[in-house]
């Protein structure tokens, strides 16, 4: 074999494992600040009486899921500031700094004196914690999905991107596992006295082991690229809200796009188990059982619906998830609260989540190729921290209203509706697979510029603005377009 075959190899070995340890770094990140987001509303049904009193059950799982939904307020601030850091300073000193706020919120949480000890308080130091929690999740989400977009392959960047999904479930599953082993090993009264306690003294200790492990992750080649490319002014403007404006577009494309799937994904995770509970009378162990084995196989399908998308496209599977969440939510939450055994509520909940996974596991790729890499954290962050804010936080909520009033049957109404708007917003889009994000990616295509979104095509040094375009068969600059 002549000598000339053999070079390539080690610099692609080399390339292949800098992506392993991207993708392993970005997700274990990303677990754990999902396991401290999740925690509170898997715990919420041991701890509400502690910092609300009163009689009724109903009430207070309102208040907890009132003090959960402000959370998700604080998602914007976070996006927005956090976005910025990201697109100012690098990917992974905003995902060291999201995992650091998260660390400290969950000890607020874990030390938070009850009603009895201090009144009102301790609800008040709970507030403020998940207030601190909604900053870090904010920005959280738009640092790991840009992080995990272009740290991977183009040609796998639906499956890249599909781990903060799997990394988001599993943290979720890892609360739960928590609450069933707690379950089975603690009595009801000590769970609701102090056990409920443990796993946010965990998330704060398992923080500072991922905080170490970001600190030690490479940054992304394009967001290097465009921090070594970009004159004085260019670094000036990187994540500001002017330069925002100026993809406007597109941050409402992630609006429009977020709203359906961000309020089917809570329904059919955080708000399950108080269904089942409330509505269907399962015992809170099976229940929880339930939401345990579903979300387990809905982690194992994102990689799968990830690659998928990766040949055939994003839109196939954003329109199959918005409509078969906005004709099957009625039938399968009806079903769902008449469901009498842990098998027929398994198979139910599967059911919707294998839905739900058309636009959970591509969802961060799509955003992250809508947007040029100066302002792509915060194009991510913003609008999608908003429209979470606005109608996922909210989703939990909203049911509990309902409940309350009587007119339960009308909030599957709600999910079925907002997965319609969004289902005419994907059939309008573009597709953004082929979406060009780096200069690396035009070169391979055999241009020699990079479209950074929105028709404007960064020249090589040395070369005229129009010497050629990045061949593809769609990019970010389309995508905005779309709907205009």
């Amino acid at each position: 074999m002549s000598p000339s075959v053999a070079v390539p190899a080690a610099p692609l070995a080399d390339e292949r494992k800098k992506r392993r340890i991207a993708l392993v770094g970005g997700s274990l990140g990303n677990l754990v600040e999902w396991y401290d987001w999740f925690v509170y509303a898997s715990f919420a049904i041991y701890f509400a009486d502690s910092f609300f009193p009163g009689d009724n059950p109903t009430t207070q799982l309102m208040n907890t899921a009132g003090i959960f939904a402000v959370g998700f307020l604080m998602r914007p601030v976070g996006g927005w500031i956090l976005g910025r850091a990201a697109d100012r300073n690098g990917r992974k000193s905003a995902l060291t700094l999201t995992v650091t706020m998260m660390s400290v919120a969950a000890l607020l949480i874990a030390v938070a004196p009850t009603y009895g000890q201090a009144g009102y308080f301790g609800a008040l130091v709970l507030l403020l914690a998940r207030l601190l929690q909604g900053m870090s999740i904010g920005g959280e989400y738009a640092a790991s999905a840009t992080y995990l977009t272009e740290a991977s392959a183009r040609n796998r960047r639906g499956l890249g991107s599909s781990f903060q999904y799997v990394s988001m479930t599993c943290g979720q599953l890892l609360g739960l596992g928590m609450l069933i082993t707690m379950q089975h090993t603690l009595t009801a009264a000590q769970l609701s006295s102090w056990g409920w306690r443990i796993p946010f003294v965990l998330g704060a200790l398992f923080a500072v082991v991922v905080f170490w492990i970001r600190r030690r992750l490479p940054e992304t080649d394009a967001f290097k690229e465009e921090a070594a490319d970009g004159s004085a002014s260019d670094d000036s403007a990187r994540g500001t809200l002017k330069v925002l404006w100026q993809h406007r577009r597109q941050a409402g494309l992630v609006m429009a796009l977020t709203l359906g799937g961000t309020v089917a994904y809570y329904t059919y995770t955080t708000y399950l188990t108080k269904y089942l509970v409330g509505s269907a009378g399962m015992p809170k162990t099976t229940a929880t059982l339930v939401s345990f084995t579903a979300l387990a196989l809905f982690a194992v399908l994102q990689p799968f619906a990830g690659m998928l998308s990766d040949r055939i496209g994003r839109r196939p599977l954003l329109i199959t998830f918005a409509v078969g969440c906005t004709v099957g939510t009625y039938p399968i939450m009806t079903a769902l609260g008449s469901a009498s055994s842990y098998w027929s509520a398994l198979g139910l909940s599967l059911l919707a989540l294998v839905i739900v996974t058309g636009y959970t596991s591509i969802n961060a790729a799509v955003k992250a190729e809508l947007f040029p890499t100066r302002v792509r954290a915060l194009g991510v962050a913003l609008p999608y921290a908003i429209a979470n804010a606005l109608f996922g936080g909210t989703a939990e909520y909203v049911a509990l209203w309902f409940k309350s009033g009587g007119h339960e049957k009308l909030f599957f109404w709600y999910v079925s509706g907002c997965a319609l708007i969004s289902l005419v917003t994907y059939v309008l889009m573009p597709d953004t697979r082929h979406a060009v994000l780096s200069r690396a990616e035009a070169e391979a295509d055999g241009g020699t510029t990079a479209d950074t979104g929105d028709g404007d095509r960064r020249p090589e040094p040395g070369r005229p603005r129009a010497s050629a375009e990045a061949a593809r068969e769609g990019g970010a600059g389309d995508q905005g377009r779309a709907l205009a």
